[in-house]
């Protein structure tokens, strides 16, 4: 039997009891034997980045270099091999992009703990790290701090400032972008630094699978009109690591808190008349919310942090079945700031089924919906993004 066959067998034969992988690609991201090509198993095509200077199988050795080599239409998958990557990664065509980084051999045999409703589940790595440096200084946009950006455009790839942030661009971006099994991360952020950005993801449907986003202020956004689903992955942030303007869905991920400020999500509603029947929000269903292994000690304790704040009076925040620790404040929710002291009734705030030791909903703020079991069928990913999302990996396993 050929090499290939043979991989390809032995990943489909033990995928049934492993977490993290997908059915599609798994036997193309498997490391291969010494003397085989790290392609075989690979759509045809497919790019493979490494930033081994020796790897004589790589076409590129930056996953930057790669997405430029690219034509605007037509599906296109990168493969990217173990190892550290410091760049940008910026999308802006509209044709299908798939990231596949590397897995060990063992991964298609291993079966990983789940991360949903559990206080001490392991924080997984991945072998391919994709990371940059950059933050928030001197009047910078927060686009301009991001380590992967989704957008068609410059301009439409700002945030602003305020309530109501950039203008609205008339354009759209990437109607596919999926990344697998990569750890993203700016290294600039610390306790003290302010909004260092990991993501930023507008104009553009994207979904990541087994992957992890690390910052501090500002980790992971979903700008306008954009639609982002996130599966089986770890997002570490202190303040406002999950901002947006667009629709989010969050499934099976652990959101770990490296510290406690403002709160966990900070989102914008946007005027319906922008896109009529839009169910803009951030949606986190079967997860988990734990204290980080690097949280810093001082500040994340028993009630301070916030499951979220307004960052304009039209934002929809939505927790479904997840289990939230001891570091969780009983009221849920706080206003903004100073500036904007009372959360508006034009805000929805609602969570359904919460567990765990933050779980417990008797304190919270009046203003929250305690969902019924009912009331909770309202929220799935289809009726979220207002039909089946064709841009999702739903043979995913996790």
């Amino acid at each position: 039997m050929q090499p290939l066959l043979l991989l390809t067998v032995a990943a489909t034969a033990t995928l049934r009891g492993a977490l993290a992988l997908s059915p599609q690609f798994v036997a193309c991201q498997v490391q291969k034997p010494f003397g085989l090509s790290p392609l075989l198993g690979c759509p045809p095509g497919t790019i493979f980045v490494s930033a081994d200077a020796t790897d004589k199988h790589a076409h590129f050795d930056k996953v930057q270099d790669a997405v430029l080599s690219l034509p605007e239409f037509g599906s296109a998958t990168i493969l990217i091999a173990e190892g550290e990557y410091q760049e940008t990664v910026n999308v802006t065509r509209k044709g299908p992009l798939t990231l596949l980084g590397q897995l060990p051999l063992s991964a298609i045999s291993a079966v990983d703990a789940p991360f949903a409703n559990r206080s001490d589940v392991p924080l997984k790595q991945n072998l391919v790290k994709i990371w940059n440096n950059t933050f928030v200084e001197n009047g910078i946009d927060d686009a301009q701090s991001s380590v992967l950006l989704v957008a068609p455009s410059f301009d439409a790839a700002l945030i602003g400032a305020g309530p109501t942030g950039a203008p609205l661009q008339p354009l759209f971006g990437n109607l596919d972008f999926k990344a697998y099994n990569i750890d993203f991360e700016n290294r600039a952020a610390n306790f003290s630094i302010s909004q260092a950005l990991v993501t930023d993801i507008s104009y553009a449907n994207a979904s990541f699978y087994g992957c992890s986003f690390a910052s501090y202020q500002d980790t992971w956004y979903t700008g306008r009109n954009g639609s982002t689903y996130v599966v089986d992955s770890i997002i570490y942030g202190q303040t406002d690591y999950l901002f947006g303007f667009g629709t989010a869905w969050f499934q099976n991920v652990v959101l770990a808190n490296r510290a406690c400020g403002g709160g966990l999500v900070a989102w914008k509603g946007t005027n319906l008349t922008d896109a009529p029947g839009n169910r803009y929000g951030a949606y986190i269903a079967d997860s988990s919310i734990i204290r980080s292994p690097d949280a810093n000690a001082t500040t994340v304790t028993a009630g301070k942090c916030f499951l979220g704040r307004p960052w304009n009076d039209l934002a929809t925040t939505v927790y479904l079945r997840t289990f939230m620790d001891a570091s969780i404040e009983p009221v849920g929710w706080t206003p903004f700031d100073s500036a904007r002291p009372v959360i508006m009734n034009t805000t929805f705030y609602a969570e359904f089924d919460s567990t765990g030791p933050g779980g417990n909903t008797s304190q919270r703020i009046p203003l929250e919906h305690i969902l019924t079991a009912q009331e909770a069928k309202d929220f799935t990913v289809d009726t979220v993004f207002l039909e089946p999302p064709q841009w999702i990996d739903r043979a995913y396993r996790f």
